[in-house]
């Protein structure tokens, strides 16, 4: 009888030990992974901003030391007891958004969330403890960023937060589909609901704007106005599908009256893609009264929104986008095999390839927005 024995794997990985500080490149120790839990050998992982929202100052509770990183692609190493979807060998992705397939909200096609994350945030928000990590260095735990801990040779990872992917899919193109395109992407396709011959404006131009454009254009949108107060950004957006360009900083009026001059009266859909308040309550005014949709794309947690009920009374309509609408396991199938078939870009994404040491020369270079 062939007996499987797992074992701790030692291997490198980007360890932030307190708030605003460069991460440590460090020898960590990696526990086999146990009941429903995958252990992946990381191949490749983007930076998102997200990363660095949560690092810089320790935003929303977060934990440390903690290894960050949610936006990868490796291959299984090995699989704990109960786990019958992956085998060793497959491509995949793990998932910030988990999809456990069995819940109310899984099984109800209003929504792309997880009653497994839920009751993780309600766990906290009571004081009890994080999830058990499977990351420790120097005898500490480590947490798990998001869950999923990409910024490590290897990491575990619950099997509701992984997808499977087509064996031919370029692992370090396809990370990228963990997060910032598909989030773009899909919130204009899923959540706006963009229509064919309508006007769209897309508020901050980076991996995730971008990915909006895109997805504007694959929704048939004629016009996608790209806003962003860095000019640098415009011949890229245009590459992804947009047709105007607006720098906030060229014009002495608000942006939302803007672009209702350029528009007769606002765009069809709005979205904001930078996680700013006011930036939130700019695209919403941008929309054109009747039936304007806008949604909020970018993460923040740290502000209150503001507006006048009138703005929504008038039919404008305002909402959230959660990695873009999709399911989260079948939205990655979706998104990796729409990139094997050619019909979205995510090789144009990519601006460097730095190594794992590498990684504090990464962080500086979205710090300036040469992503």
């Amino acid at each position: 009888m062939y007996l499987n024995i797992l074992t701790v794997i030692r291997c490198k990985a980007a360890v932030a030990w307190e708030p605003n500080k460069p991460l440590m490149i460090e020898e960590i120790e990696v526990a086999p992974p146990q009941a429903n839990e995958v252990r992946i050998k990381i191949v490749a992982s983007s930076l998102c901003r997200s990363d660095l929202y949560f690092l810089l100052e320790g935003k929303n509770g977060s934990n440390f030391p903690m290894v960050l990183g949610h936006e990868a692609a490796g291959i299984v190493e090995s699989v704990g007891p109960g786990v019958t979807e992956f085998k060793q060998g497959d491509k995949v992705i793990p998932i910030f958004l988990p999809q456990c397939r069995e819940c109310r909200f899984c099984k109800s096609p209003k929504t792309n969330l997880c009653c497994v994350r839920f009751l993780e945030f309600y766990q906290r928000k009571r004081g009890m403890p994080e999830p058990v990590s499977r990351l420790t260095c120097k005898g500490k735990k480590l947490t798990q960023f998001m869950r999923t801990s990409t910024f490590s040779e290897y990491t575990v990872v619950k099997q509701n937060a992984v997808a499977k992917i087509e064996p031919a899919a370029p692992l370090d193109k396809v990370c990228l589909l963990g997060c910032g395109i598909s989030t773009g992407y899909g919130a204009a396709v899923n959540t706006a609901k963009v229509e064919p011959g309508s006007t769209c404006a897309v508020f901050g131009l980076g991996a995730v704007g971008l990915a909006a454009v895109m997805g504007c254009k694959a929704a048939g949108a004629k016009r996608i106005i790209a806003v962003d107060t860095n000019p640098d950004k415009f011949d890229k957006a245009k590459e992804f599908g947009a047709t105007n360009f607006v720098n906030p900083k060229d014009h002495d009026k608000p942006i939302s009256q803007v672009l209702s001059d350029m528009t007769n009266g606002g765009v069809d859909y709005s979205l904001e893609c930078i996680g700013n308040v006011g930036v939130m309550r700019s695209a919403l005014e941008s929309c054109v009264k009747g039936w304007g949709v806008s949604v909020i794309v970018g993460f923040t947690n740290e502000h209150d929104l503001s507006a006048r009920p009138i703005q929504l009374i008038s039919g404008r309509t305002w909402t959230g986008s959660a990695f873009g609408g999709f399911k989260s396991k079948d939205g990655v199938q979706q998104m990796v095999k729409a990139y094997m078939d050619k019909k979205i870009k995510v090789d144009e994404f990519i601006t460097h390839n730095l190594t794992l040491n590498e990684v504090n020369d990464a962080i500086e270079l979205l710090k300036q927005g040469k992503r």
